[in-house]
Parts: C-alpha cells; structure tokens; sequence
C-alpha cells in the first residue's frame, strides 16, 4: 500500500504536493480524491492536520457552483446537532449511511451491467449486430423470392421444386 501523500499548506493559502515538489490548486486536491488517492493536507509552519477544512473547502465551492446537493433544510439539521448530546453519533450515522448507499449504488451498477450485457456499450453492438442478421436475411428472402413466378409450388427454402416442369429448364 503507497504512503499518505502529503500537501502543505502554506500562509498564503498555497498548497505544495511533497509527492509532485509542485504546487496545486484545490481542483488538483478535488481529483486527487476523485481518483481515490490517499493524501494528508499540512500547515507548512505547524505540522496542524488541515485536511478536514480543506475538504470543507471543497465541499462549499461545489455547492456554490451548479446543481448543489445538500439543501439548506439538511444543512440547517447538521448544524443543530453541533453541541448536541448527539452530535458523536450522527457524524457515525452519517458516515455508515454513505457506506450503505455507496454499497447498494456499487450493487444495482453490476446488476445493471448483467442485465445489459458488461457495459450499454456492448449491450448496443449485440443489438446492432442482430439487426444486421435479420436485415440480411430479409435480404436473401426477398432475392429468393423475386426470381421466382407467382402460383408456382416452391420448397421451404425458397428454393424452386424439383420436376415439377416451372423452373424454366428443360426436363430430361
């Protein structure tokens, strides 16, 4: 297993990846954890562990930026269970909910998967690929039967019947 990566954070709100010797933005921190990297964020000068208000951070500008996904209501409980003789257990309840919907969201994507083959992509191909069968034997069907004259017996096959004098040859 890799070591915690560690950022610094310094006075001037600048973040320095130690992995990299490069300085990040807070969007390279948002990937980061979307890539599923293990990482720590440090104050430069005391070695304080800024992680959490750095996740903060990102959590505040998401929710600025587009369609937000915590509403004021749900915000506004969070807020009132601070200071609450509940307050230990709901960042605990909170935290095994998310491992629960994240289980049953990994869940319903493999049953998902099953039932339209491994992934929409391919479940697409074997789609395309049966309509091309039945276009193309629609396609033979219709040139058998084309040469053929009406009111004339013929095999199963498309085929004309054998003697019977309507194929246009000679009999012997």
């Amino acid at each position: 297993m890799a070591a915690t990566r560690i950022i610094k954070k310094y006075p001037n709100r600048r973040l320095y990846d130690t992995e990299i010797s490069s300085y990040i933005t807070i969007e390279d921190v948002r990937q980061l954890i979307l890539d599923g990297e293990s990482f720590e964020v440090r104050d430069a000068k005391s070695g304080e562990d800024l992680t959490r208000s750095v996740l903060l951070q990102i959590i505040a500008e998401q929710e600025q930026d587009g369609e937000p996904m915590l509403s004021t209501q749900l915000l506004s409980q969070i807020i009132r269970f601070y200071g609450d003789s509940l307050q230990g257990f709901m960042g605990n309840y909170l935290e095994r909910s998310m491992t629960l919907f994240l289980e049953q969201q990994q869940t319903f994507r493999q049953q998902m998967g099953n039932l339209l083959g491994q992934t929409p992509w391919t479940a697409m191909n074997q789609l395309t690929e049966r309509n091309l069968e039945l276009w193309q034997e629609f396609q033979r069907g219709l040139a058998g039967n084309l040469g053929r004259p009406t009111g004339t017996g013929a095999g199963t096959r498309g085929e004309p019947e054998r003697g019977s004098g309507t194929s246009g040859k000679p009999r012997r």
